[in-house]
């Protein structure tokens, strides 16, 4: 890695609270000018004290920067959030301060949509308006949902929990709903977060077992009723299927770590509702820290950096591309007294 062009790793993430006083202010930093009225902020921030008020996506991100390190990346880990500290404004800061002229970032999310993509590239911009002149220049890996080390994550995870469902249950590839108007306009041509996400599914099906029926469904909607987003929802999908197959194996194919909207959101919620209906129910893990995906990241890098390194990617996509279109993923029109 000493003949890189960059000389560190931006690890870019949405950001969680790290302790109970945190989560009312990191809530605000989230739906900041979106009017959501305080009563809503104080039903979410009950998922929050559930676990403690602690997000596990901040241990979860300080896990895989140590894997990653360990992996032999030759180059220095930084890692700036979004919505909470350490924020990438102060990240970015950091970097200047330390001489770093040249990052590659990595964000948390495998995927295109404005929020997943388009978003962190105006994050990063922010950062470096901030730092000024001496701020590093700072590209962006690709979409990575069909590299072999995210599928081979993956796969070993749907394989586990299949473990612990009768044989012939059904998969539910699971991933964050966003509007329809979203979905619609995300990548080159639209509708690429939806595609991404059929292939990543298809990819990771193909390496566990061909014949296995699967679905993919959605959670964590956090949008007013009058707005369209996709559906299903986990919830409803798992009333349709009860009594129509002898159990689900739900795999959130959409996140990368096992962060608070995978613990709540299925583990609880979804969990609980499947045995409410009697129907066998298992969560597969997420990419997290397996070593395919602290590889992939390492990979990630390898192709910025040496002249003919392969670009991995199975599948009929290819690889994806390394800076997005002018235009694609645009923000999204807020509505006012959006529910979370």
């Amino acid at each position: 890695m000493n003949s890189s062009p960059y000389d560190a790793l931006l690890l870019l993430s949405f950001g969680g609270p790290d302790g109970p006083d945190d989560v009312l202010p990191f809530l605000a930093n989230v739906t900041r000018g979106r009017g959501i009225p305080r009563d809503r902020l104080l039903e979410v921030a009950q998922h929050y004290y559930h676990f403690g008020g602690v997000s596990p996506i901040n241990e979860q991100n300080r896990a895989l920067i140590a894997a990653v390190e360990a992996a032999g990346l030759g180059i220095p880990v930084y890692w700036g959030n979004r919505n909470w500290t350490p924020y990438v404004e102060d990240t970015v800061a950091a970097m200047s301060a330390d001489g770093v002229r040249r990052a590659l970032a990595f964000p948390t999310s495998a995927y295109a949509s404005y929020s997943a993509c388009r978003q962190y590239w105006e994050d990063m911009a922010r950062g470096r308006s901030a730092a000024g002149d001496r701020a590093p220049a700072i590209d962006k890996v690709r979409h990575y949902f069909n590299h072999p080390g995210f599928v081979e994550a993956n796969a070993d995870g749907l394989r586990a929990a299949l473990r612990l469902v009768p044989e012939g249950s059904r998969v539910a590839f699971t991933a964050h709903s966003i509007p329809v108007s979203m979905a619609q306009q995300s990548g080159p041509g639209g509708g690429l977060y939806e595609r991404e996400l059929r292939e990543a599914a298809a990819l990771v099906i193909a390496a566990v077992a061909p014949d296995l029926g699967w679905d993919l469904v959605w959670q964590s909607r956090s949008g007013p009723p009058s707005v369209p987003w996709l559906e299903p929802d986990i919830g409803d999908h798992l009333r349709a299927i009860a009594g129509t197959v002898p159990g689900v194996a739900v795999a959130p194919i959409g996140f990368v770590s096992d962060h608070l909207e995978v613990r709540w959101d299925l583990d609880t919620e979804a969990a609980a509702l499947a045995a409410e209906l009697g129907l066998p129910f298992a969560r597969a893990a997420t990419a997290g820290t397996h070593p395919a995906f602290v590889a992939l990241v390492v990979d990630l890098l390898r192709e910025r950096s040496v002249a003919g390194a392969p670009r991995r990617a199975l599948g009929t996509f290819g690889p994806s591309h390394d800076v997005c279109p002018a235009g694609c993923c645009p923000a999204p029109v807020r509505q006012r007294r959006d529910a979370l």
